[in-house]
């Protein structure tokens, strides 16, 4: 079981992108990019209301995505540029990934993968009669890979399934 703070590591890019899908946190978000701006000004450039950027800068700052900083009498927003890099490094990590490949032996596969539901799984020399399949190849009986297959006993995994 994991402990919270992992679970709250692994959680955390999950929270930043619900609160850009907001399309105008996104904006508010694009507009302190280029500029720190109090709520004023982006309550103009916007066209929306003082407090409903207020309760927006609540969501992003509580994400972590923006900062305030007191310049007089305003606090000027700015947008916390290594949190979007992060994102951006996960995004990035996530399309390295190595897909799925199709017809991959059920017991060569790592535990840890989980690619597609168990009964969809074949194994990598894929049954030459699927028709004939009568459950997932690993629970074939010994006379039904004899039929599929001949004479080899399990030729997909070389050892042979539990007898019936």
């Amino acid at each position: 079981m994991l402990n919270t703070n992992t679970e709250r590591k692994m959680m955390e890019p999950v929270r930043i992108f619900k609160t850009l899908a907001d399309e105008t946190r996104f904006k508010l978000v694009k507009l302190l990019l280029t500029h720190d701006l109090c709520v004023g000004a982006l309550a103009k450039h916007l066209n929306i209301s003082e407090a409903a950027v207020s309760q927006h800068l609540k969501s992003l700052r509580e994400a972590d995505l923006v900062r305030g900083e007191k310049r007089g009498y305003w606090t000027h927003y700015t947008v916390v540029k290594e949190k979007l890099h992060e994102l951006a490094e996960l995004l990035g990590d996530l399309t390295r990934l190595e897909p799925c490949l199709e017809g991959v032996c059920i017991k060569k596969l790592n535990s840890k993968i989980e690619c597609r539901k168990e009964e969809e799984k074949m194994c990598d020399c894929k049954c030459e009669q699927p028709e004939k399949l009568k459950s997932k190849p690993e629970e074939c009986t010994l006379e039904q890979i004899k039929e599929c297959h001949g004479d080899q006993e399990h030729p997909c995994c070389g050892d042979a399934p539990e007898k019936k």
